[in-house]
């Protein structure tokens, strides 16, 4: 058979049932010498191909990770240093920085209520163009706001609106990156994939430069990162699941063959592509009989939406009631407070265990799942909060030294749990919870939520009563967010399925049997593994209305049955998992 036709039977359901069952049966048919032949992939995950575009993609992506999180590192640098003070703060004294007071509150703000707006458009634009593309637009629209930014000279309105402008392109690239990563990520290393680190050393090389060099320099090294992920993306193949849900069912199966390092001509005869494609197919075909995918319809009842969507938009929130930006974005000024002498000092300690830790986390995140590590994670938080407060409460940090230490190393031990389990972990959560269809925007929706508490309520309100609290309730403070990581533990624990080592259409069909819970979510897939993998006979009895198409008969059989009309039975499959009508 033709790569033409074989294409052809997977680009038009419609296909008389001979073709159907003839590609059905070479995929079956394919033997061990074949699949050594075809295997030109740089590494098998559990027998899965993994080819080095994907590994490429890891370290391009990124890149987005650096530009949604290189703002938490270097604002509370950039607003301590003297040139930035003397050029934009109101000062008692002109030209002396020691009586300088900036607006910190307003100018964390307006980035903040740019992401806010950025995440929400970034899905109809992902939606609309694919992934790729909408990453290339933000990466677009978040240098001009660095521009802007850098063009500053006096007037702290117009840094202002620069950082407002960036900050829809952050917004955009903090729903979209996961996004990707997670469509494009084999199961096997999707943790891995999505997760992301970010730098915090460079303003300690560069405060002491003469004039506006400092923190000029500081913002523009962001364009660095978004130069490599505008240009890397653009090598990248487009996420399989968007062309599918486009019909572009040729590019679909090539962009497969690509990540598995598989080459074009071989793309539609290897068994894992073709395994994958139809797995694809059939979620997109029974999608079809759903209404369209709307704002509204991420929060109906229907095939646990709402569901998902408040627990992605909760878990959002909580990453960030956890405490570790009152470290990034105010460190300089609070461990002022504990007797460092050289406030720079501290952030650089706490941006290298972050940056070290995230490494750490990359591997946790896979090696024992989801829910495990956020957990545990939020427990060891809470603990090292508590620890910092209560120390800092108990005696002056800045008469005892000991104290001061105490405070330091918890500090430290908390960001550790943090870079490792909360940081990656939550996005991960992002891009392999939601169904194809609506995806887009309840990642964005649960993205929002993020920037809603970290930028406009959690930072703005934080950036402006923080001289107050430290200087009043002092490191009391470190209690509320101590409590706030024990309830996102509680959340995690009652509500979170555990989806490591499921394909994303696997994740879907979870969420939606009756019979499984977040606690009891783990063995899902060892429970179901017979109609899974190998055409087990259910007792979903989905005779008729019951199979993707309504016709034939539905019995609940394993994911490589087919009805009369030659397509894939993914509800009769969900039925007889599920064990209902």
């Amino acid at each position: 058979m033709t790569s033409e036709s074989t294409l052809h039977s997977f680009s038009h359901p419609d296909n008389q049932n001979q073709q159907q069952h003839e590609n059905h049966d070479e995929l079956d048919n394919v033997t061990e010498e074949g699949n050594q032949k075809h295997k030109k992939s740089l590494m098998n995950v559990k027998g899965v191909p993994i080819g080095f575009v994907s590994v490429e993609l890891a370290i391009i992506a990124s890149m987005g990770g650096f530009i949604f999180g290189y703002d938490t590192g270097q604002i509370s640098d950039i607003v301590v240093m003297n040139h930035f003070l003397t050029s934009f703060a109101t000062c008692g004294t002109p030209g002396v920085a020691s009586t300088c007071v900036f607006k910190t509150s307003i100018e964390v703000g307006l980035l903040s209520i740019g992401t806010l707006f950025g995440a929400l458009l970034g899905a109809p634009i992902a939606d609309t163009f694919g992934r790729r593309r909408a990453m290339t637009i933000e990466c677009v629209v978040f240098a001009i706001g660095i521009i802007i930014q850098l063009c500053s000279i006096t007037a702290w309105y117009q840094f202002a609106i620069g950082r407002l402008i960036a900050g829809l392109g952050v917004g955009g690239l903090s729903a979209v990156v996961p996004l990707y990563q997670a469509e494009t990520a084999p199961p096997q290393i999707r943790g891995t994939l999505t997760g992301t680190y970010q730098p915090y050393a460079i303003s300690i090389g560069t405060r002491d430069l003469a004039d506006g060099i400092s923190w000029r320099l500081v913002v523009g090294i962001s364009l660095i990162w978004a130069a490599i992920l505008f240009i890397g993306i653009s090598t990248m193949p487009e996420s399989p699941r968007w062309l599918a849900s486009k019909e572009k069912w040729d590019r679909c199966a090539r962009s497969i063959a690509r990540l598995s390092g598989i080459s074009k001509t071989e793309a539609l005869h290897h068994p894992s592509v073709r395994r994958e494609l139809k797995e694809i197919k059939q979620s997109i075909e029974a999608d079809k009989l759903l209404r369209k995918a709307t704002w509204f319809e991420c929060f109906r009842g229907d095939n646990k939406l709402r569901y998902r969507t408040l627990l992605g938009m909760s878990l959002q929130s909580f990453q960030q009631l956890t405490g570790a930006n009152y470290f990034f974005y105010y460190g300089a000024t609070v461990f002022k407070g504990v007797g460092i002498s050289d406030s720079f000092v501290s952030q650089l300690i706490l941006g290298g265990v972050n940056f070290g830790c995230t490494f750490l986390g990359l591997y946790v995140m896979e090696r024992f799942g989801r829910r495990k590590p956020l957990i545990i994670g939020g427990i060891w938080q809470s603990l090292w909060l508590f620890v910092f407060a209560a120390a800092g409460t108990a005696k002056d940090p800045m008469q005892n030294k000991n104290i001061g230490t105490l405070m330091i190393v918890s500090a430290c031990l908390f960001i550790l749990g943090y870079a490792s389990t909360w940081a990656p972990g939550v996005w991960i959560i992002v891009g392999e919870t939601f169904p194809t269809r609506s995806r887009a925007k309840q990642a964005a929706l649960a993205t929002s939520a993020n920037w809603l508490w970290i930028k406009v309520v959690h930072n703005f309100l934080l950036a402006f009563f923080t001289p107050f609290i430290t200087r009043n309730i002092q490191f009391r403070y470190g209690f509320v967010f101590a409590a706030c990581n024990l309830a996102g533990s509680i959340v995690v624990a009652l509500f979170l399925y555990e989806s490591s080592g499921l394909s994303l259409e696997e994740v879907d069909m979870m969420y939606n049997d009756k019979n499984t819970y977040a606690w009891n979510s783990g063995s899902w897939k060892d429970r179901n593994w017979d109609l899974l993998n190998n055409g087990g006979n259910g007792n979903g009895n989905g005779n008729g209305g019951d199979s993707v198409w309504g016709n034939g008969n539905g019995n609940g059989n394993g994911s490589e049955n087919e009805n009369a009309s030659g397509n894939v039975e993914k509800r009769g499959l969900l039925k007889a998992i599920s064990g209902r009508r």
